[in-house]
């Protein structure tokens, strides 16, 4: 696919398993970041656009604008598939944020191991097909399907131990899986605080969910709901969620 390009950064899009593609955009933009972050960690990053996504968020939050150094912030994107991290380093190289973006090749497990970070904010698009048949391309494969690689309850249960006290985690999944996803960060201790719904258009019921989860128990969780197109043409609220990034919007 070549370099796909958003308003303030580049992404080359050939190596990775996985490519650009709206469900990782719509984490990226809708996802809660806030002043105090300093710590983030991006799971099974892929080309590294959520990461540079949250690069751009928390240089814009701290007033920096485009500019490279935003002191004590990291962003740790981690991808067991070595060619995915390979490209997210040099899209990260060749970014306004170089400084704080950091690419790594390794495992949750093996990271898990290696790193005693606690993060202010983790998240992920992970793989998602549980009953589906595999994609024929194994890389592909091991980066769709929970049977061959990291699953949403193994990103809770590292979030459980690695969270700040006021620390997130998020996720963009198919909205069928909420219950799922909600009890399995129970059992972990976290709470929903968020969830933005997300439909394609106004007749059809949600696809897909944005959910953000805490340590603390909320009476009552944010939630949202996101229509992408209606009467053919993108929605205001959809331009608006992705406008700093996407050049149409």
């Amino acid at each position: 696919m070549g370099t796909f390009r958003f308003k303030r950064f580049s992404v080359t899009n050939e190596r990775s398993a996985m490519k650009v593609n709206t469900d990782g955009v719509l984490l990226g933009a809708a996802m809660t970041i806030r002043p105090s972050d300093r710590h983030f960690l991006d799971i099974g990053t892929g080309t590294g656009t959520i990461a540079m996504m949250c690069a751009q968020r928390m240089s814009d939050i701290l007033g920096n604008g485009a500019a490279g150094n935003m002191g004590e912030i990291t962003i740790y994107a981690i991808d067991v598939d070595e060619p995915s991290a390979a490209e997210a380093a040099d899209n990260f190289a060749v970014s306004p944020w170089a400084g704080s973006l950091r690419a790594i090749h390794k495992s949750l497990d093996d990271f898990s191991a290696s790193s005693d970070v606690t993060f202010d904010m983790i998240f992920s698009n992970p793989p998602y097909f549980e009953d589906s048949l595999l994609a024929p391309d194994e890389r592909k494969s091991n980066a769709r399907h929970t049977a061959n690689g990291l699953s949403y309850r193994e990103i809770l249960d590292f979030a459980a131990a690695r969270l700040s006290e006021d620390g997130r985690v998020a996720f963009v999944l198919p909205a069928q899986q909420e219950d799922s996803l909600c009890r399995h960060a129970r059992m972990d201790g976290l709470h929903l605080f968020r969830i933005l719904r997300i439909r394609t258009v106004p007749r059809k019921a949600p696809g897909r969910i944005v959910a953000e989860f805490s340590r603390y128990r909320c009476a009552s969780p944010q939630e949202e709901l996101l229509t992408i197109q209606k009467e053919g043409k993108y929605t205001e609220e959809y331009l608006s969620l992705t406008r700093e990034f996407y050049l149409f919007a």
